[in-house]
C-alpha cells in the first residue's frame, strides 16, 4: 500500500478503550469490524439499554438474512409521525465499505451512555440507521476481499449472494435488500440521506468526501441549493474542526496523470444521489478515501453523521420547504443523461488548490509499462482542470402521461414499490404517441444481470382502448422519475435495462407457399405497391435474396407481427 501521511485528529476523543460499551472494532483497535450476528447482538444490547432505541427487520435478503432498521428518537416516538425531520444513514451497501456501520454503533453507544450534545439533537431530529443493507456480502469476508482498501482486515465482499452490485439497482430495483429501502423512504419519507461509501483509485489528501448532484443539472434544485449553501458549510466546518480534512467526491480523468485534471460527477437513477435527485429526497453519497486507515475513516464518518443530524436539527423547516417545493414542480422538459463538458473548469481550486498527493513514475517489470507510485507526501494542485458532467447528453419532452399494458406485471410491480402512482384502468379509448424502435444494439456481455438494450426511435399515433392499461401520470412528486423509469430514451429506463426485450422477438412466420399467392394478389390490388416493389428490385442484393424479396410483402401484409419493435409503453402528450 502507498505511504501514509501521519495522523492525529480531535475525533480520537470519540474512541472508548474500557467498560461494558466499547464496541467490536474499538475492542480491535479497528482491526476488524463485527459479523453479522455480533453486530445485531452489540445493537439489541443497546435496544434493551434505552427506550429511545428501537429495531425492526425491513426486508430479507436472497441468502436469507435479515436487513436491519435502527432508530433513535427523543422518548422513543414513531418518527413517521413525531412531526421532526428524520436523517436516514445507511451503511454497507458495498458491504466491505463498512466504515458507517461502526462510526454508528459508537454514535447509539454515546447516546446510551448520556452524551448531552446528542440528546439534544435527538430532541430535534429523528435518526434512522441501516447498519449493513448487504447482509449476505458482509458475510462473504476476509483478507482477501478489498486489495486497494487499508482495513478492516475483515472486509466484507461488494456484491450480494445473487452478485448484483446492490449500488447499481436504485432504478430497477431487482434486489430484495433495495427494494427494502425504498419501503423504508416511503415510509418515514426522510429529509436527509447518506448513502457512506469507500473510494477506489487516486491517492489524495481528503479523507471523508461526498457530493450530490448539482444545481445545474438538478430535479430538485431548491434542495441542491440547500445542500450546496448550507449542508456543505456545515459538514465540511465540523470535519475540519475535528481535524479531518473533508473534500468533494471526484474521479481522476488520467490514472497515469493526475494533473491532467479530475472529473465533477452528475448521477444518473442507478444511483442513489441520482436517484434522490428525482424523487426529492436530499441525497449525499459519501466516499470516505479508501486508503486512509479504518480507524480514522470511522471516526470522520461519526464526525459527518453528527454533523448531518445537527443540521437537520437547525434546518429541519428550510429542507422541509424546499423538498415541497420541488416536489410541486412540473417543468416540460427533462434531461435524462449528462456528459462532461470537454472544456475544464479552472477556477474551483484556483484560490485554494487541490489538496493531492506527490507521486512519481517509474517503469515496472511485471506490466513492462510506466505505473505510478504514490509517495505519501503532501501535494497542492493549483488551478487543476474540472470536468463537469454539465452538457445534455438526452433531453425529452415530458408527457401528461404514461399507459402500461397491465400484462407488464413486473415493471408495474417495480413503479409501485418506487411509490409512483398507478391509476386504474379506464373503459375509453385515447390517440396517444407510440415509439417503435428503428435501430437497437444488444451490449456484448450481461451487467448486474441484464443484457442491457439502446436504442433509436420513431413515433406515430394511435387510437388505443385503454380498458388494458393503466395510467401513470407525470403530474405526481414523483412524475420525474417515472420519466426517467419509462421513456426509452433514458440510460436508467426499464426499456434500456432490458425489461421489454421481449419486443425484440417474433413468433409467427410465414412458408412461402402461402405467402407466394398473397403476394401475387397483392400487386394486382396496389398499384403503388407494385411500384415500389419494382424501385427496390433495381437494388441487386435485394433482387438476388428471396427471402428478402418474401420479406417485403409479409412486412406490408395483415399477418405481420404489429408489436413487433413496438414499444408497449404509449403516452400522451
Amino acid at each position: 500500500m502507498p505511504k501514509l501521511i501521519p495522523w492525529q485528529g480531535e475525533s480520537e476523543q470519540l474512541i472508548v478503550r474500557d467498560g461494558d460499551w466499547v464496541t467490536p472494532a474499538e475492542g480491535s483497535g479497528f482491526r476488524t469490524t463485527p459479523d453479522y450476528q455480533q453486530t445485531r447482538a452489540f445493537i439489541n444490547r443497546l435496544a434493551a439499554a434505552s427506550p429511545d432505541i428501537k429495531t425492526k427487520d425491513i426486508g430479507t435478503s436472497a441468502g436469507g438474512r435479515k436487513v436491519q432498521l435502527v432508530t433513535l428518537t427523543a422518548d422513543g416516538s414513531d418518527p413517521e409521525t413525531n412531526g421532526k425531520p428524520t436523517l436516514l444513514v445507511q451503511a454497507g451497501i458495498h458491504s466491505g465499505e463498512i466504515d458507517g456501520k461502526d462510526a454508528s454503533l459508537m454514535l447509539l453507544r454515546d447516546y446510551v451512555n448520556g452524551d448531552q450534545a446528542l440528546r439534544q439533537l435527538i430532541e430535534r431530529a429523528n435518526l434512522l440507521l441501516i447498519p449493513i443493507l448487504n447482509v449476505d456480502g458482509h458475510e462473504r469476508a476476509g483478507p482477501y476481499t478489498r486489495m486497494n482498501q487499508r482495513g478492516p482486515d475483515n472486509a466484507g465482499w461488494r456484491t450480494n449472494s445473487n452478485n448484483l452490485n446492490i449500488n447499481r439497482d436504485y432504478a430497477k430495483l431487482d434486489t430484495p435488500e433495495l427494494r427494502a429501502v425504498m419501503e423504508v423512504i416511503n415510509t418515514y419519507q426522510p429529509e436527509l440521506y447518506l448513502d457512506i461509501h469507500v473510494t477506489d483509485g487516486e491517492d489524495y489528501q481528503y479523507d471523508i468526501t461526498f457530493g450530490y448532484n448539482g444545481a445545474f443539472a438538478s430535479d430538485s434544485p431548491a434542495i441542491a441549493r440547500w445542500l450546496e449553501s448550507s449542508l456543505q458549510n456545515r459538514l465540511d466546518g465540523a470535519i475540519s474542526a475535528a481535524g479531518h480534512i473533508p473534500g468533494p467526491l471526484i474521479f481522476g480523468v488520467n490514472s497515469q496523470n493526475f494533473a491532467d485534471g479530475i472529473s465533477h460527477w452528475t448521477a444518473s437513477p442507478r444511483f442513489s444521489n441520482g436517484l434522490g435527485d428525482l424523487r426529492h429526497t436530499p441525497t449525499v453519497l459519501v466516499e470516505n478515501h479508501s486508503l486512509k486507515p479504518y480507524r480514522q475513516r470511522v471516526l470522520g464518518t461519526y464526525v459527518l453523521i453528527e454533523a448531518a443530524l445537527k443540521a437537520l436539527a437547525e434546518d429541519g423547516e428550510k429542507i422541509s420547504n424546499a423538498i415541497a417545493s420541488d416536489r410541486q414542480r412540473r417543468p416540460q422538459n427533462q434531461v435524462l443523461a449528462w456528459q462532461a463538458n470537454e472544456k475544464p473548469d479552472l477556477s474551483v481550486y484556483a484560490e485554494e488548490p487541490f489538496k493531492g498527493i506527490a507521486y512519481r513514475k517509474e517503469k515496472n517489470p511485471i506490466t513492462g509499462a510506466e505505473r505510478v507510485v504514490w509517495l505519501g507526501e503532501a501535494k497542492d494542485y493549483p488551478a487543476l482542470p474540472v470536468f463537469v458532467d454539465n452538457v445534455k447528453a438526452v433531453e425529452v419532452r415530458v408527457p401528461e402521461a404514461f399507459y402500461l399494458p397491465k400484462s407488464e406485471t413486473l415493471v408495474l410491480e417495480r413503479l409501485k414499490a418506487h411509490g409512483i402512482e398507478v391509476g386504474e384502468p379506464q373503459r375509453k379509448a385515447a390517440k396517444l404517441t407510440r415509439f417503435t424502435v428503428d435501430n437497437h444494439e444488444f451490449a456484448d456481455s450481461p451487467f448486474e444481470g441484464h443484457f442491457r438494450v439502446s436504442g433509436e426511435f420513431n413515433e406515430d399515433q394511435v387510437e388505443v382502448p385503454l380498458d388494458n392499461y393503466v395510467k401513470i401520470s407525470t403530474d405526481q412528486p414523483l412524475g420525474r422519475l417515472a420519466v426517467a423509469l419509462l421513456d426509452p430514451r433514458g440510460p436508467d429506463s426499464f426499456f434500456q435495462w432490458g425489461f421489454f426485450n421481449q419486443i425484440f422477438q417474433r413468433t409467427e412466420y410465414y412458408e412461402p407457399y402461402a405467402l407466394v399467392p398473397l403476394a401475387e394478389q397483392m400487386l394486382k390490388q396496389d398499384p403503388a405497391l407494385k411500384q415500389d416493389f419494382e424501385k427496390r428490385l433495381q437494388d441487386k442484393t435485394f433482387a438476388e435474396d428471396p427471402r428478402a424479396r418474401l420479406d417485403f410483402f409479409y412486412q406490408r401484409s395483415p399477418y405481420y407481427d404489429q408489436a413487433y419493435l413496438k414499444y408497449p409503453v404509449l403516452m400522451k402528450y
